[in-house]
């Protein structure tokens, strides 16, 4: 599925985009938006799988409402999270208040991801300048010297080029564009993996719990409507030992952590049905070369805690678009200007990690290491104790560092 018919030839484009998912599709739609010519690549034929990262966080639908998207965005199927729970044992401890934040919605929308991207692609194909390829795999890069001139890529039609003023490589933490680009990055760890799978939700459950700890087990929960996505944090390379305890064992361990979820841990009838998560952290050193840039997890993965790395992903985009449009219309996109993109979200990237391991490190892992149930450390009390701090993480979670705003405009109107 394409909005131009461009697969199978060679194209020239302002911009070509490698990778179709929140990054790719957000920074397309905006540089679209502002009169560049763009083309987005995607490697699957549709976006319908399943994506772990479901959540729309409250700076992200800040943005889709200064888009003026925002009352046609929330008429798409989602759920709305407006506080945040732990459990730990027996004791529920409230963690985090979103109705006090500065932004017009206050609360994390869960969205399956690929309603998310076909809304995105919709509103993109509205633009003469917008292209999107399905089932285009980006295979090499097109290097003169030390320049990116373009993409190498295996399409619906069969091979074939796009040349580019610039390559925007958005394809996760996988990046074949970072390979290829031969950029470097330096690893930040993670003690943990988690295993995603799911159990059907009856309207009796509760709902606003997320991460429920019971004597070294961790288990995350979110809420799907008819459905729970639930990921069982498990120790760094634990799965195969998992596995050979067995999926009843498995099994009662759900039950351990969720009780009430006692009558349906027999959904899980294999092994298939559990999805391995390997975290990884990592940042590159440089997010570009002249002629590319990396952005979201191609530029630095981050970790499943506190389901951030999409909208941080998106405010890279935004960043972006901001930064370059104006320099893809022109034609003069510098080294300097990348650099510009890394420079203002680098602080917001490593705050982010850091952040993030120190949650893996001294909450999660410890926590895995436990033998036996113990009450929470009493600095997990203090939002229940002081409801106002409920609001700290409610910034940190559903804003972030550094917020990124639309400064692109619309060149059709």
């Amino acid at each position: 599925m394409s909005s131009r018919n461009i697969e199978g030839q060679n194209q020239d484009v302002r911009c070509c985009i490698a990778g179709g998912g929140p990054a790719g599709m957000m920074v397309g739609f905006l540089l679209a938006r502002a009169g560049v010519k763009v083309v987005v690549l995607e490697k699957h034929k549709d976006f319908f799988r399943d994506f772990r990262g479901d959540t729309i966080h409250p700076s992200t639908l800040e943005l889709i409402y200064e888009l003026g998207l925002l009352e046609e965005f929330l008429q798409v199927s989602h759920q709305e999270m407006r506080a945040l729970a732990g459990q730990v044992g027996d004791e529920t401890i409230p963690l985090a208040n979103f109705e006090h934040l500065p932004t017009k919605c206050k609360f994390i929308a869960f969205m399956p991801q690929w309603d998310f991207l076909n809304f995105l692609a919709d509103h993109a194909r509205e633009f003469p300048t917008f292209s999107l390829i399905m089932g285009a795999e980006v295979i090499d890069l097109i290097e003169e010297g030390p320049h990116i001139r373009g993409v190498k890529i295996n399409g619906p039609n069969g091979p074939s080029q796009i040349k580019a003023d610039l390559v925007i490589g958005a394809d996760g933490r996988h990046s074949i564009v970072r390979e290829r680009a031969g950029l470097q990055g330096e690893e930040l760890g993670a003690p943990i993996d988690v295993l995603w799978f799911r159990i059907s939700r009856q309207a009796s459950d509760p709902s606003q719990v997320l991460g429920r700890f019971v004597a070294s087990r961790i288990m995350v929960m979110l809420n799907r409507a008819d459905y729970w996505q639930c990921g069982f944090v498990i120790p760094k390379h634990g799965f195969e030992q998992m596995q050979q305890r067995g999926l009843e064992a498995f099994r009662k361990d759900i039950a351990t952590v969720a009780p009430f979820l006692n009558e349906r841990v027999n959904e899980i009838q294999d092994w298939t049905q559990v999805k391995l998560l390997t975290v990884a952290v990592d940042r590159l050193l440089k997010w570009y070369r002249p002629g590319l840039l990396c952005i979201g997890d191609a530029a630095h993965a981050m970790s499943p805690v506190g389901g951030v790395g999409i909208n941080l992903a998106i405010q890279d985009a935004v960043a972006t678009a901001n930064l370059l449009a104006s320099k893809l219309l022109d034609r003069t996109v510098s080294v300097a200007d990348l650099h510009k993109v890394q420079q203002r979200r680098l602080l917001a990237t490593r705050i982010t990690q850091r952040a993030q391991i120190i949650v893996q490190e001294r909450v999660l892992g410890r926590a895995l290491t436990l033998t036996e149930q113990t009450s929470a450390p009493w600095y997990f009390r203090l939002p229940k104790m002081i409801p106002f701090l409920q609001r700290i993480p409610a910034y940190v979670i559903g804003v972030g560092v550094r917020p990124e705003h639309i400064r692109t405009g619309n060149a059709f109107e």
